[in-house]
């Protein structure tokens, strides 16, 4: 018998309602590294080629998502993850001929980042040498190694977000899924139909957050927020 602890059953129905997403307790939600806007963030700049700006934001999001998972990776294992979950949904593994395979979710986990690896280092996929063209099959590239990037983030939630909260990386995580949501939103890297069993998290995570009243202080010119809030946001 497959194992069911906080699991969907094999037979993809779900479990019984003792599941309490733990992830949407707003003193988890509200948790976060960087308050500004993530829709600017995302938007391709003026002078940037579109495949440009895709191959760059791509790469920097899979070395984020997976240093994020590295952090509890000793967490996940074939015993506690015999299946790569995340809500009702159990993915499966399909190599290139096709043929599908089901995985552990550190197995899968391990698919994903070797070959995403494989592919945003070879030159003719990510070409980086100037006037090297794009290949045609570019945009689909970058909408497969999305995909599999949100089955990642959304298996970090659905198992693994108590250790997350334990590691105190959960404003790291927030912040990354939000980022990375807004990303492929703006961009529609991702079928809204693969994203939706995270819509709960993603309505909360990628509204504007609200500016933070400044504390009354004297008025002085120079009395500007401190940047250093900021300073510690980059995870590269």
């Amino acid at each position: 018998r497959l194992w069911v602890k906080s699991k969907t059953k094999p037979n993809g129905k779900k479990p019984p309602a003792e599941e309490k997403k733990q992830y949407l307790e707003a003193e988890f939600t509200k948790v976060r590294v960087v308050d500004f806007d993530l829709k600017e963030l995302v938007l391709l700049p003026r002078e940037i080629d579109l495949n440009e700006w895709l191959a760059s934001n791509t790469t920097t999001f899979f070395n984020l998502i997976n240093l994020q998972y590295s952090t509890i990776s000793e967490f996940c294992t074939g015993d506690t993850c015999q299946a790569m979950t995340a809500c009702n949904t159990i993915y499966y593994w399909y190599d290139e001929r096709g043929k599908k395979t089901k995985c552990t979710a550190p197995q899968y986990v391990d698919f994903v980042m070797s070959l995403v690896q494989k592919l945003v280092t070879e030159e003719e996929n990510f070409p980086t040498k100037y006037g090297k063209e794009f290949p045609n099959s570019f945009d689909s590239l970058v909408k497969k190694i999305c995909r599999y990037l949100f089955h990642v983030l959304a298996h970090l939630y659905w198992a693994h977000f108590k250790e997350t909260v334990a590691l105190d990386l959960q404003g790291h995580l927030n912040t990354l899924y939000a980022h990375f949501i807004v990303f492929v939103r703006e961009f529609n890297l991702v079928d809204p139909k693969e994203t939706c069993i995270m819509d709960d998290l993603s309505e909360i995570l990628c509204a504007p957050v609200p500016p933070t009243p400044a504390p009354a202080a004297p008025s002085s010119p120079n009395s500007t927020p401190s940047p250093s809030s900021h300073n510690h946001v980059t995870e590269r």
